[in-house]
C-alpha cells in the first residue's frame, strides 16, 4: 500500500509540476494582456467616482440654490416687515414678520443638509483627484512592468542559447575525441 501511496504522491506532484508550467507559460503570454487589463479595470473605477461625485455635486448645488432662496426669502419678509412699520402698519408687519420665520425655519433645516453635501461633494472631488494619480502611477508602473518583463525574457532566450551553444562545444569535443580515435586506428 506505502508503495501506491508514493507512487500516486510521485505522480501528483508531475502533474502539479506540469500544471505550474502550463500556468507560468500562460502568464507569460498573456501578462501584457493582464496588465492593460488592471489599468483599464483602474479607469472603470474613476468613471464610477466621477460619476458619484457629479451627482453629489448636483445634489449639493440643488440644495444650495434651495438655500439661497429661503435665505433670500427672509431678507425680503424682513425688508417688507420694516416698510410696513415705516407705513405705520402693524398688521401687514406682523404678517411679514411672521412669514419671515417660516423661510427662517426652512433655512435652519437646510442648513445642514447643505454642509454634509458640500462635503460630500468636497470628498468625491479629492478621490477623483487622488484615483486619477494613481491611475497615472498606475500606467507608468504598468509600461515599466511589461519593458522589464520583456527584457528578462530575451535574456532567458539568450541564456538558453549561450546554453545550447556549450553543448554545441561539447559535441564538437565528443567529435574530436572520435577523429583522434579513428585517426589512431587508421
Amino acid at each position: 500500500m506505502a508503495f501506491l501511496s508514493d507512487i500516486f504522491s510521485r505522480v501528483g506532484r508531475v502533474a502539479r509540476g506540469e500544471a505550474n508550467s502550463g500556468v507560468d507559460a500562460l502568464e507569460d503570454a498573456t501578462f501584457e494582456t493582464t496588465v492593460k487589463q488592471t489599468v483599464a479595470d483602474m479607469r472603470a473605477e474613476l468613471n464610477k467616482v466621477v460619476n458619484a461625485s457629479a451627482m453629489a455635486m448636483s445634489n449639493y448645488n440643488r440644495l444650495d440654490a434651495e438655500y439661497q432662496k429661503y435665505v433670500r426669502q427672509s431678507q425680503e419678509w424682513k425688508d417688507r416687515a420694516g416698510l410696513a412699520l415705516d407705513a405705520g402698519n402693524e398688521d401687514l408687519a406682523k404678517k411679514a414678520l411672521a412669514r419671515k420665520a417660516e423661510s427662517d425655519k426652512q433655512v435652519a433645516s437646510l442648513q445642514a443638509a447643505v454642509d454634509a453635501a458640500r462635503q460630500a461633494s468636497d470628498s468625491l472631488k479629492a478621490q477623483v483627484t487622488d484615483l486619477k494619480h494613481k491611475i497615472d502611477d498606475g500606467e507608468r508602473t504598468a509600461s515599466t512592468l511589461v519593458a522589464r518583463k520583456n527584457a528578462a525574457m530575451a535574456q532567458r532566450k539568450v541564456s538558453e542559447a549561450l546554453a545550447g551553444v556549450g553543448k554545441a562545444d561539447n559535441a564538437f569535443a565528443a567529435l574530436a575525441n572520435v577523429e583522434k580515435s579513428v585517426a589512431r586506428e587508421e
